[in-house]
């Protein structure tokens, strides 16, 4: 079994809201990723800090992020599920986000859990499964 971590909960775990370790307890039969969506959005954020101090801060929390969890990119399998879920939900006028479409995509395409500090969001996804990691543990 796969989980997608979403930006949602790393930037909570950056900010010191929550702590990641107690929801990797246990858990080492399984693979934890990110999607290159979650690295630019959390890439974005330390372009966007104004404060030097700030951006050094951030920086050094993302590229630790980076080199613990294997990055999944947007491959034909997620494109395919992406304009498929993009259908769907824009017919039933229930669409998400643009970048978290894509990472509901590439949890259906890769048969991944997507947890996530923004479960309103996601559960919006038909077939998506979710796991909340919006509380400290």
């Amino acid at each position: 079994m796969g989980v997608l971590i979403d930006a949602s909960f790393l930037i909570d775990h950056e900010r010191g809201r929550v702590r990641l370790e107690p929801y990797l307890a246990g858990r080492e039969d399984e693979e934890f990723f990110l999607s290159v969506v979650t690295a630019s959005e959390l890439l974005h954020g330390v372009h966007r800090a104004g404060d030097p101090n700030v951006r050094a801060r951030r920086s050094a929390f993302v590229e630790a992020v980076l080199d613990r969890f294997p990055l999944l990119p947007v491959d034909l399998a997620t494109a395919r599920a992406h304009a498929q879920l993009w259908a769907a939900l824009t017919a039933e006028g229930r669409i998400i986000g643009p970048h978290d479409l894509w990472l509901a995509a590439t949890c259906l395409a890769h048969g991944l859990t997507m947890v996530t500090a923004n479960v309103r969001e996601f559960a919006r996804v038909p077939g998506l499964d979710i796991e909340s990691w919006a509380g400290e543990r």
